[in-house]
């Protein structure tokens, strides 16, 4: 079993900056990929960014250039500092592991209002 625990979500005034970070514990294979997703109220989970073992990144457009995403050399816990937040940002960010199955963190509140 894998387990997923977030921490750095908030409230913050447009343009300012977040970090987020998962620490996975339980089964982990350095080969997993960890990744983060958001949902808006009334919308679909999406992809905001994810991270192989490779350290090569994917980003989801509409934050490339503001969010980026990292992991520490244990692989086990991952990142997405996130820089010139919009209010369209305002999301639950749940962070992801995904190996031979997926697993979810609980998520945390990203606002973003002036």
């Amino acid at each position: 079993q894998v387990q997923l625990t977030e921490s750095g979500g908030g409230l913050v005034q447009p343009g300012g900056s977040l970090r987020l970070s998962c620490a996975a514990s339980g089964s982990i294979f350095s080969w997993g990929v960890m990744g983060w997703y958001r949902q808006a109220p009334g919308k679909q989970r999406d992809l905001v960014a994810r991270i192989g073992s490779g350290g090569y990144p994917n980003y989801a457009d509409s934050v490339k250039g503001r969010f980026t995403i990292s992991r520490d050399n244990a692989k086990t816990t991952v990142y997405l500092q996130m820089n010139s937040l919009e209010p369209e940002d305002t999301a639950v960010y749940y962070c992801s592991y995904r190996d031979y199955k997926e697993y979810w963190g609980q998520g945390t509140q990203v606002t973003v209002s002036s």
